[in-house]
């Protein structure tokens, strides 16, 4: 699972393995639901889920809380694609700096189904120290070496409610599992007010003590997110094309 530092921007998810073959929390005997299917021709072009828009051009700009007010964030929709497994996804660039320095570069890539569901099939990325790469351990690509796509949006959060889902499955490496906790009709996030929210919880076998909240909602994506109380990021500005 990210840090809440490499996590300060948008984030990142359902496998297509076989439920029986990961554990989690929330179905009987801790096993997941089946997804849906992973098919090519199932998705579409553009990434449009409400809770989720990924329009190329627009950057989310997000301010660190709490004992991570040193660190800030940067997410872009780029304007580029890169195809896996047949599908051709969305490239979004999310830097992460602390005291104003670039400490991490990861580009993610996303796409969505015919149904809304919003798809997170990996990233590659690149934590820096002094200005140069240290490491590209959390890299992964759905397809490559076991690893496997999953949800990160689901195209109606209101039928998930309490449901434990992959977000994105290699094992021993990228294991996260993510909830949908709660439905908001509003949320007041640095003094802007948003509507119509979803709360999720992320979690992950790998790093059991580490619990995630994000808050997403309709038309401006995630806009606040925290590991702790005392550690979070909030939305500061969207830019829109």
């Amino acid at each position: 699972m990210r840090t809440t530092a490499a996590c300060m921007a948008l984030a990142g998810l359902l496998a297509a393995a076989p439920a029986a073959a990961q554990r989690g929390p929330g179905s009987p005997g801790g096993r997941l639901p089946e997804p849906p299917p992973f098919h090519p021709a199932r998705f579409v072009p553009a990434v449009t889920n409400p809770w989720f828009p990924l329009a190329p051009g627009t950057t989310w700009r997000y301010a660190g809380t709490g004992s991570a007010a040193r660190e800030s964030g940067v997410v872009t929709v780029m304007d580029e694609t890169k195809t896996i497994q047949g599908v051709r996804a969305t490239v979004v660039r999310d830097l992460v700096f602390r005291n104003g320095r670039l400490v991490e570069d990861t580009r993610d890539w996303y796409a969505q189904d015919r149904d809304g569901n919003v798809w997170y099939l990996g990233e590659s990325t690149r934590e820096l120290r002094g200005g140069r790469v240290a490491s590209t351990g959390g890299s992964w690509e759905a397809g490559a070496g076991g690893a496997r796509a999953g949800i990160v949006m689901w195209a109606d959060p209101a039928a998930h409610v309490g449901e434990a889902y992959r977000q994105e499955y290699l094992p021993g490496k990228a294991e996260d599992v993510g909830r949908v906790v709660a439905l908001r009709p509003s949320a007041t996030v640095g003094g802007r007010t948003f509507r119509d929210c979803v709360e999720t919880e992320d979690t992950s076998p790998l790093e059991p003590a580490v619990r995630e909240r994000k808050l997403y909602c309709r038309g401006a994506g995630l806009v606040r997110e925290s590991e702790s109380p005392r550690a979070g990021s909030e939305l500061v500005s969207v830019e829109t094309p």
